[in-house]
């Protein structure tokens, strides 16, 4: 008797989940693309599956919120993919097949380290008398270590990549290449890099043209736009005392958005339930992100999820893990030096060491710039070590 009340409210959220996902994907379109990622996803996932390689999908990028169906305007945020295209890259040195679901135009594993340069791509090129294109002589044996990398990922079929733009082509692209990686098993691993939207606007409150700025062009509300005037001016009698003249309603843009439902825990309940899963907390207050990274831990049942502060995000990250203690990861020391643009020299190179803490650094301690090296040189070792003993745990269970 016991045992059954207990498992009720597990059960409960498992028949809400499943519902919330059923009305999502029925009641939302599927992206054109949608049937030809899926074909590319499933070959690639194949292919490494005969070969018994480890998978990751990495997701990058953010996501964008249309508020019209033919879109003119929509909702961002900041991200330009470079955890994720980094993260990458260190994925396949160690060894993995890579699927990088990816925001369009954001970064891309390799060429990310010329496309998001200070300096645009051209100044690093020159014409040769004979009239070819040659790379500037300080730069070639930086890019000869990129392209070297670039063309080994894509001759042994490790890199797949896939684009995405708004929130609704990136949920239903996760879900269709989660449920494709099952056949992984626990060789699977999930790297949710990207910046999520949090809020949409449903397809049934969406407008069908460009939201209009003014209603010039709509002359039945002529009557209504001469009282929004007198309401205009009503306000200006009471507001007098504020420099700014007060706006009237027929003016504004409010924006009504629902929150995008949570699929993180339908990843583990059924679309990879036997894949590792690494997740992101990105906030602002230190006070909050061991707490906020512990509850989506608790929530979603994640086996990983990796909490980084805005201002010190390429600095360092704390890993919250089940049954573990938090544990700060972080550039050392002697790498906090300030650097001009960038770690290109280091590409490809393995980083050993890193600092281990139990509280958030201070960024002003830290100098201007970017450091000496990727933290993500030191995020990847540290995941793909807890991905063998996941795998080694499944294993023990299947015996």
């Amino acid at each position: 008797m016991s045992s059954n009340t207990s498992s009720r409210p597990d059960l409960l959220r498992q028949t809400t989940a499943e519902a919330t996902e059923r009305d999502y994907f029925n009641e939302n379109p599927a992206p054109a693309a949608l049937e030809e990622h899926t074909a590319q996803a499933k070959e690639f996932i194949e292919f490494h599956a005969a070969a018994g390689r480890r998978v990751v999908l990495v997701t990058s990028g953010g996501t964008t919120v249309p508020l019209e169906r033919q879109t003119v305007r929509f909702i961002d945020n900041f991200s330009a993919g470079t955890r994720g295209a980094t993260s990458a890259e260190y994925f396949l040195e160690s060894g993995y097949a890579v699927i990088f679901l990816h925001r369009q135009f954001s970064l891309l594993p390799y060429s990310r380290h010329y496309s998001h340069a200070t300096d645009c791509f051209l100044d690093f090129l020159h014409e040769s008398p004979d009239g070819r294109i040659v790379a500037n002589e300080e730069y070639q044996e930086k890019m000869l270590k990129v392209l070297r990398q670039y063309n080994s990922a894509k001759k042994k079929n490790l890199l797949l990549t896939l684009p995405f733009t708004t929130i609704n082509d990136y949920l239903f692209v996760l879900r269709s290449i989660s449920q494709l990686m099952r056949t992984l098993g626990p060789n699977g691993l999930l790297y949710l890099a990207a910046a999520v939207s949090d809020f949409f606007v449903p397809p049934e409150r969406m407008v069908e043209h460009k939201i209009q700025s003014t209603n010039a062009t709509d002359t039945q509300k002529e009557q209504q736009a001469a009282l929004d005037k007198k309401q205009e001016e009503d306000e200006e009698t009471f507001d007098n005392f504020d420099s700014s003249p007060a706006v009237p309603r027929s003016k504004r843009l409010i924006v009504d958005l629902d929150p995008v439902p949570k699929f993180l825990k339908n990843l583990v309940d059924g679309w990879a339930p036997e894949g590792m899963i690494v997740s992101f907390k990105l906030e602002t207050d230190p006070q909050i992100l061991v707490h906020k990274a512990q509850y989506s831990l608790d929530r979603y049942q994640h086996h990983l999820v990796i909490g980084n502060l805005l201002s010190t995000r390429k600095w360092e990250v704390v890993f919250v893990a089940p049954g573990q203690q938090d544990k700060w990861i972080r550039v050392p020391r002697s790498r906090r030096k300030k650097t001009i643009s960038g770690v290109e020299n280091l590409v490809g190179v393995a980083a050993s060491g890193g600092e281990v803490g139990e509280k958030p650094l201070d960024p002003s301690e830290l100098p201007e710039g970017e450091p000496e090296m990727e933290i993500e040189s030191l995020i990847i070792p540290a995941v793909e070590e807890m991905h063998t003993r996941h795998i080694r745990n499944v294993a023990n269970k299947h015996t």
